[in-house]
């Protein structure tokens, strides 16, 4: 037998052990009256009254001398508005619980297992917090253990597939969550002072649309129907500028069938809005505004400067951003003229230069290729990267005063694409026409290329208001903020391939 199934043979009879004694090993409910944040922020006012207060975690350490034993007690409770910690020292004493009762705990509870102590609070002769246990109750018992030395923090690969394991013994991933949570409460909180309204569209969809991506496909069976998971909600929300609404957004999970690498995941979370009555110069300064107020909040303290150290290097967040066009930027570390280069020239250009190009690739497609090897890794502030060519996003509308262009921006900072925006194109015959020539590419062999939405463009002919358009990877933004390396860092549970 390995010596894991000896040990979780063991902790089944302890289990069967306290059933025996008349108590429920999962009991559905505790009479806990501190949080261990709140009992050690209170620790003074509590301990001088003598007050007996009762609290519940997981046992983290165990050491037993005799006629008495200590426990560390830890129940997560990091985020109290005093910011004291979740973990606490307990004394149980022979005398105190009674013989029989003591040696009870010590035969049947292990580190690992979730308990509730009834005691007072006193300090020891060395001054550490502590509760004097009075009683005691199991809560959950553990039958698996907690590896002493957490080898996932050493195995990444691990890490991710286990992450519950990684958040016991990890504090500083649990911190990093906590962290991106606190940077979407911002975003909406910017948004909602905006005028924005929150809203939900559909997951599920009859036809995919609103960006270059594969789809996952799925069948419902109610209408024998096949539908897609979403790639991205922007045909919906458009919808609404269509119905009315002025100022829309919404934060949800969309699904791209494509490959896994630090910047991509199969599902991710985004942040996408619209704007009426706006256009792209607008919404570059709204996204400023957004981004550094965002930064300032969750990190700047005493009015400092809204500013991040990621991957060793200080990121500032000063407005205005930089802004670059495109073009320039592919010929300032290429040399290459996208202006008056045509598409089999820049195919060649590209494999000369290493650049796999896809089957079906168009100038944009090729172009976009090259600028992502040889020009998204070196730019490190926050820039936004304007009018990118003609075709490279087929909702988006043309410059008036160079048609072979959009009114369009990417965000880029510290080499990560965050966030994609443009003035939208509301021109539903334009817009039947971006999508036939998107079929043609398709047919081609571009899996990427958008597919005609009929029910989309009959609602554009009924008439959508000029507006500017956003779209933000979360996940990405929380990566950079949190100076983590990959998203799988700063999603909860990373999509992994199953081991054998």
């Amino acid at each position: 037998m390995s010596l894991i199934k000896e040990i979780t043979k063991n902790r089944k009879q302890k289990l069967e052990a306290i059933q025996r004694a008349g108590f429920s090993v999962y009991p559905s409910e505790t009479k806990r009256t501190h949080k261990i944040s709140e009992a050690l922020n209170d620790f003074s006012k509590i301990s001088k009254a003598k007050k007996k207060i009762v609290l519940a975690g997981r046992i983290r350490a165990l050491r037993s001398h005799g006629k008495i034993a200590f426990l560390n007690i830890d129940d997560g409770s990091t985020n109290s508005p005093q910011g004291g910690s979740g973990s606490i020292q307990a004394l149980l004493k022979h005398i105190a619980l009674g013989e029989k009762s003591y040696k009870f705990f010590l035969d049947n509870f292990d580190i690992g297992d979730f308990i509730e102590i009834t005691g007072i609070l006193f300090k020891t002769e060395r001054g550490e917090k502590t509760i004097d246990v009075q009683n005691f109750k199991i809560l959950a018992k553990n039958l698996l253990p907690l590896p002493e030395k957490w080898h996932g923090l050493k195995d990444t690969e691990e890490r991710y597939r286990k992450r519950y394991l990684d958040l016991i013994f990890n504090t500083e991933v649990r911190e990093k969550f906590k962290l991106r949570s606190k940077i979407i409460q911002e975003i909406r909180s910017f948004l909602e002072k905006e005028g924005f309204l929150e809203v939900e569209t559909p997951v599920l969809q009859p036809i995919y649309g609103g960006a270059k991506a594969r789809p996952f496909k799925t069948h419902l069976n109610a209408l024998d129907i096949d539908l897609y998971l979403r790639i991205a909600p922007e045909l919906y929300l458009k919808r609404l500028l269509v119905g009315g609404f002025e100022k829309v957004y919404e934060i949800g999970r969309v699904f791209r069938n494509e490959g896994v690498d630090r910047s991509h995941n199969p599902d991710f979370t985004t942040l996408e809005f619209y704007w009426a009555y706006a256009n792209y110069k607008e919404l570059m300064e709204l996204t400023e505004k957004m981004i550094s107020t965002i930064v300032r909040n969750t990190f700047a303290k005493n009015g400092s400067a809204p500013e991040i150290i990621y991957d060793g290097k200080k990121i500032n967040f000063k407005i205005p951003f930089v802004r670059v066009e495109f073009s320039q930027l592919i010929k300032k570390y290429t040399k290459i003229n996208l202006e008056e280069i045509h598409l089999e020239k820049l195919k060649k250009e590209a494999k000369k230069m290493g650049v796999e190009v896809t089957p079906g690739s168009q100038k944009p497609e090729v172009a976009d290729e090259i600028y992502k090897k040889f020009c998204l890794p070196k730019i490190q502030q926050p820039t936004f990267i304007i009018h990118h060519l003609l075709g490279s996003f087929p909702l988006a509308k043309q410059l008036e005063s160079n048609p072979k262009k959009l009114a369009n921006f990417q965000l880029v900072i510290a080499g990560w694409e965050l966030v994609n925006a443009f003035s939208e194109l509301n021109d539903p015959i334009e817009q039947r026409r971006r999508f036939q020539e998107q079929e043609k590419f398709f047919k081609s062999g571009l899996e990427e290329a958008q597919r005609t939405d009929e029910d989309f463009l009959e609602a554009l002919e009924y008439g959508m208001p000029p507006a500017a358009g956003f779209g933000l990877g979360i996940d990405r933004l929380v990566t950079l903020l949190t100076d983590s390396h990959s998203l799988r860092e700063v999603i909860l549970f990373p999509t992994m391939k199953p081991k054998d």
